[in-house]
């Protein structure tokens, strides 16, 4: 008796092996970590950062955290957001997503001409619209509002 409950033991964790085998494939092109690269508008900024896109949490929608460090204009800003992502159908590869969110903003710059730094930190919110390839290369424009940047135009890639 106990050789046919090792029998049926093996064989569901077999099948339970093969199933997860099938299922992650499908999972690990829907999200994944990226980079991202751009330029903003006030404060006029290069900025690179990274992000994280979970799968498909509901209809199309996606929480696509990020983070983006800008350096230029005598400031360095450092945007943690929060961003939410609705992405349409995709035609031909390409789809167009868009969406928005909180975020905080966490500046430095020159308090003097003593060369001392004094930082704050700011709320922040942000819509955006992007086009995006099946591979993971995107390009995305922001619009600030409260304390964020006014403007971002960036590109980036998730890998999936």
């Amino acid at each position: 008796m106990d050789s046919q409950v090792t029998k049926k033991t093996t064989v569901v964790h077999f099948l339970l092996a093969a199933l997860t085998a099938l299922l992650l494939p499908a999972a690990a092109e829907a999200q994944g970590p990226g980079v991202r690269g751009g330029v903003s508008i006030d404060p006029d900024q290069f900025y690179f950062g990274g992000h994280f896109e979970t799968g498909e949490l509901v209809d199309g929608i996606h929480f696509r955290p990020n983070v983006e460090a800008g350096l230029g204009n005598d400031l360095t800003l450092v945007n943690l957001n929060f961003e939410f992502v609705y992405k349409f159908p995709r035609r031909n590869g390409w789809g167009i997503y868009a969406g928005g969110g909180p975020g905080v903003n966490f500046y430095s710059f020159e308090r003097g001409p003593g060369n001392d730094r004094d930082t704050e930190s700011e709320a922040g919110l942000n819509f955006l619209i992007g086009v995006e390839q099946a591979s993971g290369l995107f390009f995305e424009f922001k619009v600030g509002a409260i304390d964020s940047p006014e403007l971002k135009f960036g590109v980036g890639w998730t890998f999936r």
